[in-house]
């Protein structure tokens, strides 16, 4: 494995550990030991530790869709992209059952060792996301092409030097902060995965370790939701940060 695609499966790892983290100790605490407000800092600085750990090798992509919208619109090279994504993705379910080690006993804990999909029990939404009751899966798929969208325009931002972009170290809080902004302004709704590694790589983990092909179909087969829209959401962020700032800074040195 390349040092930048390894730097990305590591990245990953981290990432997805302590955002997963944080929402199975906020379930199986039954909110004794956790909140909204807990999970939605902690997802950003996880984040943040995330693009710290990979961002010197692979600059801390940590999404699929960020890494295909560069490709689009930031010449990152194409044939690196299946490599880094399947290393987000491995990485991802290698942070699921670190979660899954940690926590195993809490979880059966809390469901007798019956992994449940849905119910008051259920556990699977501890590593994947699913929709309010009320969310049809159009109404989820722009819930997730609208918040990539601004993930992306976020951190084409920060990193444009062109523009008002940071030193590059004060980069990865930042994102970590914009991650936070996300999920407090748009969690409601299907719980902001905005990254199809962050939540296929988990249900996968989820299908193979007791909760069975069920997470694949809970939710009228919401699965693929939060990988089509984001990937759809970032290219949407990035042609449109291009369109409306890029166009009008051309020329004045670098960009992310």
């Amino acid at each position: 494995m390349h040092k930048d695609t390894l730097a990305e499966f590591f990245g990953t790892l981290v990432l997805i550990a302590f955002g997963l983290g944080v929402v199975a100790q906020t379930i199986l605490s039954r909110d004794a030991n956790g909140s909204f407000l807990a999970i939605n800092i902690c997802w950003g600085l996880a984040v943040m530790l995330g693009v710290y750990v990979s961002g010197g090798l692979s600059g801390g992509h940590l999404n699929p869709a960020v890494t295909i919208a560069l490709a689009v619109r930031r010449g990152f090279p194409w044939a690196k992209v299946p490599l880094f994504v399947l290393a987000q993705v491995a990485g991802a379910f290698a942070g699921a059952a670190l979660v899954f080690l940690v926590y195993r006993e809490a979880l059966t804990a809390f469901d007798g060792g019956i992994r449940q999909v849905e119910g008051a029990t259920a556990t699977a939404g501890i590593f994947s996301t699913g929709p309010q009751p009320f969310v049809s899966l159009a109404g989820g798929l722009v819930d997730q092409i609208v918040g990539t969208a601004l993930l992306m325009i976020g951190v084409l931002a920060i990193g444009d030097r062109r523009n008002s972009g940071p030193p590059a170290w004060m980069a990865p809080p930042l994102v970590g902060g914009l991650v936070v902004a996300i999920g407090m302004a748009f969690g409601y709704n299907a719980g902001y995965a905005i990254n199809p590694a962050r939540d296929f790589g988990p249900r996968l983990f989820t299908a193979v370790a007791g909760w069975g092909p069920a997470v694949f179909t809970t939710a009228n087969g919401w699965w693929w939701v939060p990988i089509a829209g984001p990937i759809a959401g970032a290219i949407i962020g990035a042609v449109a940060y291009d369109l409306c700032i890029g166009s009008s800074l051309e020329g004045r040195g670098d960009q992310a």
